[in-house]
């Protein structure tokens, strides 16, 4: 699937969000909501569905806020090559390396609302970001140099599939880096510190008002 263009989505995310920044990357305009309950509750209502997944495109989650701030302070990591933002949610990640110089740029989301915040996201920062709705894990991500990705191990289910995939990407000699903050299911073997932020955030969203965040290269093992 590529970019399902939906103008009715873009309305729904100008209408229901504020166009900010985050404290950690004033660098970079975002759609967020600015309460967890309410947006949620307008998505269901928006397409008449109970039970639909939390709308996390809106949200500047700290995985991905750290990812960013990390790239946007080492561009040398992503200048001039191909990255993937995986999991990319509203696309901070992507945006930050697009910023950074990044000479092509894909945001990956199974989320139809997110990949319309991510194409309104890169057009309010006048940035260049291809959008994506294909099913990349268990793939070769061909045509890529660097693969970013932000807090995307609390679930096992996803978090084994995911980095099982992501570790068989660095045996092929993609740079991939994570943000996570303490989640359970990261694993702990394979990674390499490169960096440590405290970043607040909404208490509606996590367990506490400022969660530490490292900056992870994963190996191949």
């Amino acid at each position: 699937m590529t970019d399902p263009y939906d103008s009715d989505h873009d309305a729904f995310i100008v209408g229901n969000t504020l166009l900010t920044t985050v404290p950690l990357i004033p660098e970079l305009l975002l759609h967020l909501a600015t309460e967890v309950t309410p947006l949620w509750q307008a998505t269901e209502d928006t397409l008449s569905t109970i039970g639909l997944p939390p709308p996390y495109w809106a949200f500047a989650w700290v995985g991905g806020q750290a990812v960013a701030r990390y790239i946007l302070d080492h561009p040398e990591i992503v200048r001039g090559r191909r990255v993937l933002d995986f999991a990319a949610g509203g696309g901070l990640i992507g945006l930050a390396a697009a910023r950074a110089g990044a000479v092509e740029v894909t945001a990956v989301e199974i989320d139809s609302f997110a990949l319309a915040a991510i194409r309104l996201n890169a057009a309010a920062n006048g940035l260049s970001v291809t959008v994506s709705g294909e099913a990349v894990v268990g793939r070769p991500a061909s045509a890529v140099d660097v693969i970013l990705a932000g807090d995307v191990c609390y679930e096992r289910p996803m978090a084994e599939a995911v980095i099982v995939w992501l570790r068989s990407e660095a045996a092929r000699g993609v740079v991939v880096i994570i943000g996570d903050p303490g989640r359970s299911y990261l694993p702990r073997t394979g990674l390499t510190a490169l960096a440590r932020y405290s970043i607040a955030i909404s208490a509606d969203i996590e367990d506490s008002a400022v969660k530490a965040t490292t900056i992870w290269r994963l190996e191949a093992e």
